[in-house]
């Protein structure tokens, strides 16, 4: 079966965000171009990772003798995003995900797999011979959008539970057991 691939070339909008109350969310990556929107369920770690390297490309990127790309060292203000989600209406959820710059366009790319529902055996050959990931997706977006977004994700995932001081897990509204780890 072919694959669907949902590409986003210049997207209006690309942002990290989530449905429900901290303990019990469901993060989302998020694109828009015109009436065109993908929402992909990524996990809260994923978010994180994905707004970290984006920023070491970046860095990185800025520090390139004659660097032609104009990287911006933080968000430029009239690239944040504040506003809620869109209705998200999952179009698959998240499994592999790759990070690329593209120096053609000035961009950073990040394309989107689906979690595979296959089972392995324990040769880690899946068991029904079956390869359906049958769809994608691949975005595309500036570096003055893309430190926008990183902000967004590092400020979306931070919003979650608070930490217990002495354990380090996440602290629930209606109470918390501190488990002080082993030494």
């Amino acid at each position: 079966m072919p694959t669907r691939v949902h590409e986003f070339a210049w997207p209006d909008r690309v942002v990290i965000g989530t449905v429900g109350v901290p303990g019990e969310r469901t993060f989302y990556l998020q694109v828009r171009a015109g009436a065109q929107i993908v929402s992909v369920a990524l996990e809260k770690q994923q978010s994180a990772q994905l707004a970290e390297k984006i920023d070491e490309i970046l860095d990185q990127l800025i520090t390139v003798k004659g660097n032609p790309f104009s990287v911006p060292t933080s968000s430029p203000v009239e690239l944040d995003d504040d506003e809620p989600l869109e209705t998200p209406e999952e179009q698959f959820r998240a499994g592999a995900m790759s990070l690329g710059w593209d120096p053609t366009t000035a961009q950073v790319v990040i394309e989107a797999y689906p979690l595979s529902d296959v089972d392995t055996d324990d040769d880690d050959e899946p068991l029904d011979g079956n390869d359906d990931d049958t769809e994608m997706l691949v975005v595309r977006m500036p570096v003055g959008t893309a430190r926008a977004f990183t902000k967004r994700t590092r400020e979306v995932v931070s919003a979650g539970r608070p930490t217990c001081a002495l354990c380090g897990y996440p602290m629930d509204p209606d109470g918390h057991t501190c488990t002080l780890p082993e030494v």
